[in-house]
Formats: C-alpha cells, sequence, structure tokens
C-alpha cells in the first residue's frame, strides 16, 4: 500500500490571495492547468478555478478584485500520509479530480490528481481508478433558469 506522498506531484505553483485574477488566469494558461491552490505563505487557504474566474468575476465583471473575493474556500485536502485508497475514496466521494496535500504541520506540500494515481500508483488500483473517474465524470444537466 502507497501512500499519497509517494505518488503526489510536488513543487507545484501557487497564488496568494492577494493575487489579480489576471496573474492566476496567466499561470493557469503557462501550466496548462485549470486550477490553481491559494497559500497565504505555506498554508492553503483555498484554490482558484478557471471557472471561478468565469463564474465570479468575468460574469460578474468584477476582474479587479483580489483572488481571495472570488476563490473557493473551505478546499478539499488529504494528507502526505494518507493512504493512496484514502485519498482515492476521498476523490469519488467529494467528486473532484484532484486534492491538495499537506504535511503534519499543515503546510501544503503537493498535489494528487487522478493522473498521479493512474500513473504512479499501485497497478492494482488502476481499475478503481477509472471506476472514480466515471463516478466523478457523470454528466449532469445545465441549469436552464
Amino acid at each position: 500500500m502507497h501512500n499519497v506522498s509517494d505518488i503526489m506531484t510536488r513543487g507545484i505553483r501557487t497564488v496568494a490571495p492577494t493575487d489579480s485574477i489576471t496573474a492566476a488566469a496567466q499561470a493557469m494558461r503557462d501550466l496548462d492547468v485549470g486550477s490553481l491552490p491559494v497559500c497565504d505563505g505555506v498554508r492553503l487557504v483555498g484554490m482558484v478555478t478557471d471557472r471561478d474566474i468565469v463564474v465570479r468575476a468575468v460574469a460578474q465583471e468584477r476582474m479587479d478584485v483580489p483572488l481571495s473575493k472570488i476563490m473557493s474556500e473551505g478546499t478539499l485536502y488529504c494528507r502526505e500520509d494518507d493512504s493512496v485508497e484514502s485519498a482515492l475514496e476521498s476523490m469519488r466521494r467529494q467528486q473532484v479530480r484532484r486534492l491538495p496535500v499537506i504535511d503534519k504541520d499543515e503546510r501544503l506540500v503537493g498535489i494528487v490528481s487522478f493522473g498521479d494515481l493512474a500513473t504512479r500508483g499501485n497497478t492494482s488500483g488502476v481499475g478503481e481508478v477509472g471506476e472514480a473517474i466515471r463516478d466523478i465524470s457523470e454528466p449532469s444537466e445545465p441549469q436552464r433558469t
């Protein structure tokens, strides 16, 4: 059984709550990612996604506010000593594709994603990853109100 620390991606890019929406969007473009952890120093305080930028900033014409005004707070995370299986179950239950990883001092140390699970995890869990992806990616109908 592997721990999350064995397969997670380290050295990830973060943004600060005071950073601009434009800076976050440019970082996402440069890194070809759809979300970034928001950290106050080394402490995880939230996540900002491309959807947050579109729905909470662009659509409301609020491009001049700091990330703290549009980021998702109460971020789900796992710990580096959690088992890969528990991280996968948490992702499935919460319907997310990636989880920030914190250490025992609650500092952000990485991110674990389905890609990490599929390529670096125990190969016996690949079927579980596929099943979790199906569960999380279940199509939903758009809200048409």
